[in-house]
């Protein structure tokens, strides 16, 4: 019998498994989650559903906005408040230049910040296809780096880069578009390292230049602004200011970060600034600038500071100092973070004339900033009353967001900046700021008490992004000034043409009422003597947690914090 052997077992082929895939929509969350990022402001549309369907498994937070306005705007205030750079998210066309104000803020602020645009189909491109337009044209002028993903492949690549340029040297907004087919295709995964960004800092020739430039001052003075601190810096720099009895003013805006309760802190320097601030840039006879530059707003309009025989140092990351005028005495190539570690290398002998100099300043400062009385006027409601009330109630750590008016003048002079960040503001002017920077600001700092001053007639630019903070949890404190017109503007009519009131004026909306609307508590003091109850209602409501507290104060026109 013939025995059956079994058939020879067939040794398996090697295998060699694919790569991973995912459609490079995917990737761009993917690297920015990798990246740290935690939160992405958007407003969606069918050009990038690929993106938004990566985020939807994403430990990235979808911050659905109203307007891409307040999404752009919302992106850049996170990108102040750091480390990182602020997402948004829009859609082509009409979304892109809905977007574009936030873009020109992050520009003018050199706020890192990180635009995705969707676009349409590469087929389709110069065809005059649906919301079809030119990113570059658009875009170029005013931001540090426009790059379309025509290649699937660098999807990966193309975010590490946005996220690295929008933080390397001088800060500022990166455009990335997005062809909604590009972002489809299915590519390899794989790892995208973060790339460092360099932090410059002093040489030992920087180190004995501005040694020798403080020892020999008489009457020296830093000024600090910009976006690029972080606490540590602050914390820093502060002490060294306090242990060699040295003063810093604040840039326009960026108050906080020498805190507003320290013996070094000189106050606010910008439009609408008290005085005195002005008159010292003259009198001092060595300016440190840390983080910012000498430009139109601190120098009146390229008035003040502009002789050549000035003595000015200039501590920033940019090589070009783009925006700087006056005199430049020395260069420091150093960030903020930087500069501050480097500066405790330096140790001055005491000196009786700075000590006089820079307790004159503070005394000033005390004094521009002592609150109103408590004791309610006649007539309607004023903010100086609602300063007054509020401010002692505030917590140690308040944080204050605003964007552009009369109205900001309040925080400017009142409003205590003790913990950096404490302040966040544009630079540029933008009104419709106050409300998306709060709901960025709470989302961002959750523990915080985030303080919104708004005008009316910014508040009904982005006041609608109050929904996004009911839908998402946001809890800021907004105390809206309703003087029933645009009152910069109105100033300024009234000096070039006095007594002719023309295109300034506005009838209002039921603030309290359509915060109630939108999801919050809204409170209303009409009369002066409303304001005490108001402000302790609002209060008790923000402590009570949950929702965001709309204090609505019906002013005089012409009421002015200075």
């Amino acid at each position: 019998m013939t025995q059956l052997m079994p058939a020879p077992t067939r040794q398996a082929e090697p295998t060699h498994p694919h790569p991973a895939t995912e459609t490079a929509g995917h990737a761009i969350v993917r690297v920015l989650e990798e990246h740290g990022i935690r939160r992405a402001f958007v407003v969606p549309g069918e050009s990038y559903l690929e993106v938004l369907d990566g985020l939807h498994d994403s430990s990235i937070e979808t911050v659905v906005c109203r307007h891409e306005g307040g999404a752009a705007y919302m992106a850049e205030a996170e990108g102040k408040l750091g480390p990182l750079p602020g997402i948004a998210m829009v859609t082509r066309g009409p979304g892109a230049a809905n977007a574009l104000v936030g873009v020109h803020t992050a520009w003018q602020d050199s706020t890192p910040m990180v635009l995705f645009i969707g676009l349409i189909p590469l087929a389709h491109r110069h065809k005059e296809a649906f919301q079809e337009f030119d990113v570059d044209g658009w875009f170029a002028a005013g931001a540090k780096s426009v790059v379309t993903l025509d290649v699937a492949e660098r999807a990966q690549e193309v975010v590490a880069d946005a996220l690295f340029l929008a933080r390397a040297g001088r800060p500022g907004p990166v455009v990335v578009g997005l062809p909604e087919d590009v972002i489809r295709e299915s590519i390899e995964r794989h790892p995208q390292p973060q790339l460092p960004v360099a932090d410059g800092g002093m040489t030992a020739h920087d180190l004995d230049a501005l040694r020798d430039a403080l020892a020999t001052a008489e009457k020296p003075l830093f000024v600090t602004g910009g976006s690029d601190w972080d606490a540590q810096a602050s914390a820093r720099l502060t002490r060294w200011l306090e242990r060699h009895r040295l003063p810093a003013v604040a840039e326009w805006r960026t108050e906080g970060i020498v805190p507003f309760d320290s013996p070094s802190y000189a106050g606010p320097i910008g439009y609408g600034r008290p005085k005195p601030t002005l008159d010292v840039l003259e009198e001092c006879d060595l300016l440190v600038f840390v983080g910012t530059l000498p430009g139109d707003v601190i120098t009146n309009g390229f008035l003040v500071r502009q002789g050549w025989e000035r003595r000015n140092f200039l501590v920033s990351i940019d090589p070009t100092l783009r925006g700087r005028s006056g005199a430049v005495s020395h260069h420091i190539l150093a960030r903020p973070s930087a500069f501050a570690r480097d500066l405790e290398r330096i140790e001055l002998a005491p000196d009786d004339r700075r000590a006089e100099w820079t307790a004159r300043l503070r005394e000033q400062q005390v004094a521009f900033s002592a609150l109103p009385g408590l004791e309610p006027g006649a007539g309607r409601a004023s903010m100086a009353t609602v300063m007054a009330h509020l401010v002692p109630q505030l917590e140690h750590d308040a944080l204050v967001t605003f964007g552009a008016g009369e109205h900001t003048n309040w925080a400017h002079r009142y409003f205590p900046t003790r913990a950096y960040p404490s302040m966040v503001s544009c630079g540029n002017g933008s009104m419709g700021y106050s409300i998306p920077s709060a709901v960025a600001a709470s989302l961002h700092f959750p523990e915080r008490q985030v303080v919104s001053i708004a005008g009316d007639g910014e508040f009904l630019m982005n006041g609608q992004e109050l929904a996004t903070a009911a839908q998402v949890g946001a809890t800021p404190l907004v105390v809206l000034v309703d003087n029933q017109e645009y009152g910069t503007i109105r100033t300024h009519q009234e000096r070039r043409h006095p007594g002719r009131v023309s295109g300034t004026q506005l009838e209002n909306p039921d603030f309290a009422m359509l915060a109630r609307a939108y999801g919050g508590h809204g409170i209303a003091a009409e009369r002066d003597a409303d304001v005490p109850a108001a402000v302790e209602e609002a209060l008790r409501l923000w402590r009570e947690g949950g929702r965001f507290v709309l204090l609505h104060v019906v002013t005089e026109q012409r009421e002015q914090a200075y």
